[in-house]
C-alpha cells in the first residue's frame, strides 16, 4: 500500500501529509450486502456490463434499414473487427459463430480500460476505518476481475474446442494413455492451459493497474496540464490491451477448433 504525500511546513520542521487516496493492490470494500463484499472494482464493473447492455438493446430497437451516421459508424467498426477476425479463423462462419463472445471480451475490457481515465474515478474517496478508499476503481486494475476474463475466455475456447470435435476427443488432447509420450505431452499442454490464464490476468491487470498509479501520481505532483499526455498514453494502452486480449481469446478459440 502507498500513501501519497507532500511535504508541509510545521513548527519549522518539514513533515508530511497526505493527499489523495491510498494505492493498494487489493480493491477496497466500500459496502456489504447479505455477507458479500461490495468493492469498488465491482461497483465500477457492473456499472460498465448495464451501460452496454443498454446501448445493445437500445441500438438493436432502432437498426434501420438505411442507416445513419452512427449506425454506419458502428457497422464500418465491427466489418472491420470481423475482416480482422477472419484473418486468423479464414472462414466467415466460424468468425460469426465466435464473434459473440470475442466483441464481449473486446467491449467489456475496452470499458474497464478506459473508464480510469473518468474524471473522479479513483480520485473520489470515502472513509473507510480511518482508510481513505476510492470509491470507483478500474475493473482491469483488480486482479480478481482480469482472473475471472482469463478464466470466461479459457474455458470459451474448451467449450467450442468440444462442440467442434466432441468432449472426448477434445480431452484426449490433454489426457492421453496410448503411451508415455503422449501422456507426458498432454500433461505439458494442461499446465499450457493454466499458464495462459496466468498470463493473461496479469497482464492486464499490470499494465493498467500501473497506469492508474501513474496518473495519480503525476496529478498529485502537478495537477495542471501534467497529465494530459499520460491520460492520451493510457488511452492508446487501454486499447491495445482491449485488443490483445480479446486476439488472444480468439486464437485459443480457433486452435482449440483446429482438426490436428
Amino acid at each position: 500500500m502507498l500513501n501519497l504525500a507532500v511535504p508541509t511546513a510545521v513548527g519549522g520542521q518539514i513533515g508530511m501529509e497526505r493527499a489523495g487516496p491510498e494505492i493498494s493492490l487489493a480493491p477496497g470494500i466500500i459496502a456489504e450486502f447479505g455477507g458479500f463484499p461490495i468493492t469498488n472494482t465491482l461497483l465500477v464493473a457492473l456499472g460498465a456490463s448495464f451501460i452496454l447492455m443498454t446501448i445493445a438493446i437500445l441500438f438493436s430497437k432502432k437498426r434501420a434499414t438505411i442507416p445513419g451516421k452512427f449506425q454506419a459508424a458502428l457497422e464500418l467498426v465491427f466489418e472491420k473487427l470481423l475482416a480482422l477476425m477472419d484473418s486468423i479463423t479464414y472462414d466467415r462462419k466460424r468468425t460469426e459463430r465466435y464473434a459473440p463472445v470475442v466483441f464481449t471480451i473486446f467491449l467489456f475490457v475496452l470499458t474497464a480500460n478506459l473508464v480510469e481515465i473518468l474524471p473522479g474515478v479513483e480520485s473520489l474517496t470515502i472513509d473507510a476505518g480511518g482508510r481513505h478508499i476510492p470509491l470507483l476503481r478500474s475493473p482491469s486494475s483488480d486482479l480478481n476481475m482480469t482472473l475471472a476474463l482469463a478464466v470466461i475466455a479459457i474455458v470459451s475456447s474448451h467449450v467450442y474446442g468440444a462442440a467442434a470435435h466432441g468432449f472426448f476427443r477434445h480431452a484426449g488432447k490433454y489426457f492421453s494413455f496410448k503411451n508415455p509420450i503422449n501422456f507426458f505431452i498432454g500433461i505439458l499442454e494442461l499446465v499450457g492451459e493454466f499458464a495462459k490464464i496466468l498470463s493473461f490476468s496479469f497482464r492486464l491487470f499490470g499494465n493498467i493497474f500501473a497506469g492508474g498509479v501513474l496518473l495519480l501520481v503525476v496529478s498529485a505532483l502537478v495537477p495542471i496540464l501534467a497529465p494530459l499526455p499520460f491520460l492520451g498514453l493510457e488511452i492508446f494502452v487501454g486499447l491495445i490491451q482491449a485488443l490483445v486480449f480479446s486476439v488472444l481469446s480468439l486464437v485459443f478459440i480457433t486452435m482449440a477448433t483446429e482438426t490436428h
